[in-house]
């Protein structure tokens, strides 16, 4: 699906630093993008007839994913495959998808899960902005080497690849609530300072 708009959308200059000529497109296209993924995550949720959400919740992340991807492929601009999933790298920054709750919360509520997986981890430690050392306490079980691979980046999204952290709230029943986008710095207890963010509009969300 293509999600692309024209460019009379004016984007911020922060937008237009990160992303370059794609910008205005872009603050247009993600919104979609997030409608879309909700619609076929929602799809799956009613097929599946559980009461837990998980289904919904896997869904829709895999698909912002390849609908972020798609959109990259159209702007002819980088997908690249981190640990066998795609991520759209767009001017050299790579669009970092994450539902941080099921309800309408505050961008400053935000939280990394406690079982977060170490590939997560280590993208926000490798190419997100670095303010300090030791973002993270050695776990028990975790040896010195294991936790120093934390901070190195992924030669597959490109060492010189920063990371845009797209955060959004949803449910099946109501969709996407809220987008956020920015510059966010993980800290030791997995919550998040945002260097800057800037909230999109919610496009749209007809369900398949």
């Amino acid at each position: 699906m293509s999600a692309l708009g024209d460019d009379r959308v004016v984007p911020s200059d922060w937008a237009v630093k990160r992303f370059g000529q794609h910008a205005g497109r872009l603050v247009a296209a993600v919104p979609a993008q997030l409608a879309n993924a909700h619609g076929r995550a929602h799809a799956v949720h009613l097929t599946a007839r559980l009461k837990k959400r998980s289904p919904y919740g896997a869904t829709l992340a895999e698909a912002v994913r390849e609908n972020l991807a798609d959109t990259a492929r159209e702007l002819e601009e980088a997908v690249r495959d981190v640990r066998g999933y795609e991520y759209a790298v767009i001017n050299d920054h790579a669009l970092f998808p994450f539902k941080y709750a099921d309800r309408p919360r505050p961008l400053d509520r935000a939280r990394l899960a406690s079982n977060a997986s170490p590939t997560r981890r280590r993208m926000l430690l490798g190419h997100g902005p670095q303010l300090s050392e030791g973002l993270f306490p050695l776990d028990e079980d975790m040896t010195t080497e294991e936790y120093e691979e934390l901070h190195e980046s992924f030669e597959a999204l490109g060492a010189s690849t920063k990371l845009v952290c797209l955060f959004y709230t949803s449910d099946p029943e109501n969709g996407i609530h809220v987008i956020h986008w920015g510059d966010a710095h993980l800290e030791p207890d997995r919550t998040f300072t945002w260097l800057y963010s800037e909230q999109l509009p919610v496009a749209p969300q007809p369900l398949e």
